[in-house]
C-alpha cells in the first residue's frame, strides 16, 4: 500500500522526529497514528453499543424523568 501524505502531515512527522525525538521513522509514526485510530474506532463501535443499549431501555420504560427535584434525591443517595 501506498500512502500519499500532504505537506503539513510530511512536516509534521518530520518535526516528530527530528525535534521530538518522539519516533525514530516515519513508518513509526503512521503505525502509531493507526493505533490511535484503530482505538478510537473501537472505542466509538463500544459507544454506539451503549446507546443502543440505553435507547432499548427508555423504550422498555426503564428510563427516569430527571429534573432538578430527582436530581436533589439522587444526590441524597
Amino acid at each position: 500500500m501506498e500512502v500519499q501524505l500532504t505537506p503539513d502531515q510530511k512536516a509534521f512527522i518530520k518535526h516528530a522526529i527530528e525535534f521530538r525525538g518522539r519516533f525514530n521513522h516515519e513508518e513509526d509514526a503512521l503505525k502509531e497514528a493507526l493505533s490511535l485510530w484503530e482505538e478510537r474506532e473501537r472505542q466509538r463501535v463500544e459507544f454506539l453499543a451503549s446507546l443502543n443499549d440505553a435507547s432499548a431501555s427508555l423504550v422498555r420504560g426503564e428510563g427516569r424523568t430527571i429534573t432538578e427535584q430527582s436530581m436533589r434525591e439522587l444526590a441524597e443517595e
